[in-house]
């Protein structure tokens, strides 16, 4: 059945109430606030009406109505107005990315405090290996007469602990003019743009081949492989929400945020196209559960993929603080990495 649009209204209103107020909403309570031209009765049938359609609960026959998840989903979708974000949190944005951008990881863990401090809620994020992230540097260091270590230096991350094989017979001086010949080669590249060296490498390099070889290799092998570690925040401000006094709701909620797989896979769902993506109560995958709502956003600068962050918390969440939120920092962001390029 299609709403009309007073039942959108009242249904709007409901959802704004409750999440204000953590309290069922009344029909009198409707008609004192928001709507003082229509009587109270009329608010009443709507309700019962939006009741019997599955967009409202009654917890007690006495009490006011309480949104169902449908009604959250419907809310999200179509009715939520756009929240602004004022002067004060803008500046708390801007103020907390005017220093080390240059380190994606911190670049992460900074947006995931952020967006916990200004919510309330709890935040998760992870950064996204991408292969446009471009070398900075690369060193070879001799452990083993036939072993060395590779380490690369990207600018978001470090490559390291990557053991490779060497020649039996490979003198140092070999192992400095392979280093250079190596930083020749790679720095200044994206991975896209390595990968296809493995192809065109000149003859000339071929004395060389076998480290090159490997090098390839373990870049292949961290991008295919790596997995992002989950960062968290604010773990306890869930204790500010009424709705976790009930212990089951508790346990549900520590189910999600006590397994790091859980959260990477509920944040790997997100398509680099998806700007908010919202998850109610335990709808799709099935990995939230019914009493849990998860807002998440996947940010990127320059074309370069960074990560996808956002917050998990009850059904009865602040959408739209909330997707306000993970908009300002992700065009703050942007546009401080836009600067520093």
């Amino acid at each position: 059945m299609k709403l009309s649009d007073r039942k959108k209204k009242i249904l709007q209103l409901v959802v704004d109430d409750y999440i204000n107020t953590a309290q069922p909403v009344s029909s009198k309570s409707i008609t004192e606030k928001y709507l003082t031209d229509i009587s109270s009765a009329t608010v009443r049938s709507e309700l019962a009406q939006l009741e019997e359609l599955g967009y409202l609960s009654q917890p007690h026959t006495s009490s006011g109505r309480v949104p169902s998840v449908e009604a959250y989903k419907v809310y999200v979708s179509q009715l939520m107005e756009k929240g602004k974000l004022t002067n004060k949190e803008l500046g708390f944005i801007k103020n907390s990315f005017a220093e080390h951008t240059d380190n994606l990881e911190t670049v992460v863990q900074n947006a995931v405090k952020v967006i916990s401090e200004l919510t309330e809620y709890t935040s998760v994020g992870y950064a996204s290996p991408s292969e446009s992230d471009t070398i900075v540097k690369i060193d070879l260091f001799r452990l083993k007469p036939n072993q060395a270590l590779l380490l690369i230096l990207t600018e978001n991350t470090l490559i390291k602990d990557k053991y490779i094989d060497i020649p039996d017979n490979m003198t140092d001086k070999q192992i400095t003019e392979a280093r250079n010949m190596l930083s020749q080669m790679l720095t200044g590249k994206d991975f896209a743009q390595i990968i296809k060296l493995e192809q065109t490498v000149s003859e000339e390099f071929k004395g060389y081949r076998e480290i090159f070889e490997s090098v390839m290799n373990a870049i292949e092998e961290y991008i295919n492989n790596v997995k992002p570690e989950v960062i968290m925040e604010g773990e306890s401000n869930i204790m500010k929400h009424p709705e976790y006094s009930d212990t089951e709701k508790m346990k549900n909620f520590l189910s999600v945020v006590s397994s790091r797989e859980k959260i990477a896979s509920l944040l790997a769902d997100n398509s680099d196209n998806i700007e908010i993506n919202i998850k109610i109560g335990g709808e799709e995958n099935g990995e939230m559960p019914l009493d849990c709502s998860m807002v998440t956003a996947t940010y990127s600068a320059s074309g370069v993929k960074l990560g996808t962050y956002g917050v998990i918390g009850p059904v009865r969440m602040d959408y739209q603080k909330v997707v306000s939120v993970l908009e300002g920092v992700g065009k703050i962001l942007e546009d401080v990495l836009k600067n520093k390029k």
